[in-house]
């Protein structure tokens, strides 16, 4: 039996957590904790690139199919000029995201944390 798997989105999805851990946590990571809003910032990414799949058998390890997958692929940019492009696309997803959705953002982390009204824990 063959697995079909989506290298781009594997790669996307880790270039996303390392783009995002260079924003300050608030409004940001913790706005795109949201699934809705991590699914909206993939799905624009994975949009703007080409998308590399692998036929994979069931007998090879996923790391290996991976590897052998990758050298038998010529892309047309360098591994380098990839992940710039890809870090890119993030920033720009994640700055159009909040200029489409800072209504709705704002008004769901507001939601999250009011501490007016949340109970003190001072006295036990």
């Amino acid at each position: 039996m063959k697995t079909v798997v989506n290298l781009t989105q594997q790669s996307v999805l880790g270039e996303i957590e390392s783009v995002l851990d260079t924003y300050p946590y608030q409004p940001y990571q913790q706005a795109f904790a949201i699934p809705d809003l991590r699914q909206e910032l993939i799905a624009f990414v994975l949009s703007r690139i080409p998308c590399l799949y692998y036929t994979m058998s069931e007998g090879l390890p996923s790391a290996e199919a991976e590897k052998e997958c990758l050298l038998n692929y010529k892309l047309p940019r360098s591994p380098l000029e990839q992940q710039l492009h890809v870090q890119n696309l993030i920033h720009q997803g994640i700055y159009s995201i909040f200029q489409e959705k800072s209504d709705w953002i704002s008004h769901h982390l507001c939601e999250k944390v009011q501490p007016g009204l949340e109970p003190s824990h001072w006295f036990g």
